[in-house]
């Protein structure tokens, strides 16, 4: 029986949502599955892997080089331990985007980018065109190597009978790259990748000020997390890590309210899976009002402040 290998997502402490959106996906191959955590000090992280529903074992490479998670030297050790499975699944956020690619060349297979729907072991759904049609694409590959959009899969219940750990040997330090240094972003609000009610802002906000000073009341009274348009992070309103769409997060919330965002493609592939959608915008032929639930033509400076009021 092949197994699937999931490249476990976090950072040395604790285990990341998105790793049990992938262990979903990979239930769906109908093979046994491992969670491969590589890191530095990471033993609580597999002991936490070893309890999601459905894994059957966890691989533990623990080593200094590891700890950064740095995508040559991860994509190296994946790559050594792929022989003999059927599939490599890693979710699609920036982490598994940085190393994947990486572990498709040196096992010379293609890559499956933002699985959405598993339809067999070699048959898979992904988004094409930013989300406006979908490919039924099937593999021959030896080693199917997927990357999975976390949005269109629950999250996998932890919390069960604990598998296996295995400690595995270290790959060598490739020295390729080195991290230079972080810049967190600390927020008390929701993550904005797994949040249930996501407030975004657009370009029709004018400047980072009228963001801050409309949009943080309001996701404050409703417990939302700040999300924003390319346009917004463009122009320099907000840190690049709100950006909801193609080329930032995508999410998927009960609830996402669209202030002063017209709706470009780019964007709505990144949000128009929310259960119900609010726009407010002052042009009504905005392309955002064709995926909303609820629309509200009108200026954003007077509306915005009126709904923060009724709110209490």
């Amino acid at each position: 029986m092949t197994t699937t290998l999931v490249i476990a997502e976090h950072d040395n402490a604790s285990l990341r949502a998105a790793t049990l959106n992938a262990v979903t996906a990979a239930k769906g191959i109908g093979a046994e599955i491992h969670v491969l955590v590589a890191g530095s000090g990471c033993g609580a992280v597999a002991a936490e892997a070893a309890r999601i529903e459905g894994v059957a074992k966890v691989l533990l490479a623990d080593a200094p080089h590891y700890a950064d998670g740095l995508a040559e030297d991860l994509a190296a050790l994946v790559a050594a331990n792929a022989a003999g499975r059927g599939h490599v699944v890693a979710a699609a956020t920036t982490f598994g985007r940085n190393f994947m690619p990486r572990v498709a060349a040196l096992l010379d297979v293609g890559q499956i980018s933002d699985v959405i729907e598993v339809l067999s072991p070699d048959s898979f759904v992904r988004p094409i065109y930013a989300g406006n049609a979908m490919a039924s694409v099937r593999s021959s590959d030896a080693v199917k190597v997927l990357t999975v959009r976390t949005t269109a899969f629950e999250p996998a219940p932890a919390g069960g009978a604990a598998a296996p750990v295995e400690p595995i040997p270290a790959g060598p330090a490739l020295g390729l790259s080195r991290l230079v240094g972080r810049e967190l972003t600390k927020s008390a609000r929701p993550e904005l990748a797994g949040a249930k009610i996501v407030v975004s802002g657009g370009r029709g906000l004018a400047s980072g000020e009228n963001y801050h000073k409309l949009l943080e009341p309001l996701a404050d009274r409703i417990g939302a997390a700040l999300g924003a348009s390319r346009a917004a992070v463009d122009a320099g309103y907000v840190p690049n890590d709100y950006q909801v769409g193609q080329t930032g997060k995508i999410v998927a919330p009960q609830l996402y309210i669209a202030i002063g965002i017209s709706g470009a493609i780019q964007h709505l592939a990144g949000m128009k899976d929310s259960k119900v959608i609010v726009a407010i915008n002052k042009d009504p032929d905005a392309p955002i009002f064709q995926v909303a639930d609820y629309g509200l033509v009108g200026d954003l400076f007077a509306l915005v402040p009126e709904l923060i009021a009724e709110l209490g």
